[in-house]
């Protein structure tokens, strides 16, 4: 058999697996559907988006009932099922957070992947104002915002090319991407505090920005409070 027979699509390996197991009693079918979906999200690396587990299960599986129940089964444990980036993933809480920076080396409540000052703030007005040109980030800041810099933040994998503004010479403009929202922990960029809000308490402003007043988490990847870690296995 030639290697090319060999190799499947994921469309054909998935037509091989019983996804609607009519031979099982509906309590014994459920109990598989949630270890299929628990499985899939354990091994992937990055968040798992809906469409994907919906290839494991069956037609008339209601996912979402699958997703409670499993994070009711996970609640005594030190990892939980968490929505993220348009999927779900496996995330350490973040009471464990000091016990794993203290045992892969990092100093007890030490922040990691803090980003520097310059490009954490080019970061949130970019989620907050995408899609952004370059010019329109130097308006913002009254000096120039450097390719270098905006270089940095996409090899990070945290921003991306937008769409063509409007303008003269049509700029690309910068957007955010799933790895930032990953990283911030957030959803979808709905879930970002509302700018006008935090501007209206006092909390934020265009003055603070430029004196370099980062809100507590931005520069090191957390959000709301939120200091989950990413973990690829669970315990």
């Amino acid at each position: 058999m030639s290697e090319a027979s060999t190799r499947r699509k994921p469309n054909q390996q998935s037509a091989l697996l019983d996804t609607e197991l009519e031979h099982l009693p509906p309590e014994l079918r459920w109990r598989e559907w949630m270890g299929r979906v628990e499985a899939v999200v354990f091994a992937a690396s990055e968040p798992v988006p809906r469409e994907v587990l919906a290839r494991v299960v069956g037609k008339n599986c209601n996912l979402e009932l699958i997703i409670d129940d499993i994070r009711a089964e996970l609640a005594g444990r030190p990892y939980e099922l968490v929505s993220v980036a348009g999927g779900w993933q496996h995330r350490t809480r973040k009471v464990f957070g000091d016990a794993i920076h203290a045992a892969f080396g990092t100093a007890a409540g030490e922040r990691a992947k803090e980003l520097p000052q310059a490009e954490a703030l080019v970061l949130m007005c970019i989620a907050y104002f995408q899609p952004i040109t370059r010019g329109e980030l130097s308006s913002f800041f009254g000096k120039e915002v450097s390719r270098d810099l905006i270089g940095m933040l996409r090899a990070q994998d945290l921003i991306a090319s937008g769409p063509r503004s409007p303008q003269p010479g049509a700029p690309y403009t910068y957007v955010t991407t799933k790895t930032f929202l990953s990283q911030f922990g957030l959803d979808t960029l709905r879930q970002l505090p509302d700018f006008e809000a935090l501007e209206d308490a006092g909390l934020l402003s265009k003055e603070k920005l430029l004196a370099g007043d980062i809100p507590a988490g931005l520069a090191s990847g957390e959000c709301d409070g939120e200091d989950d870690v990413v973990g690829d296995q669970a315990p």
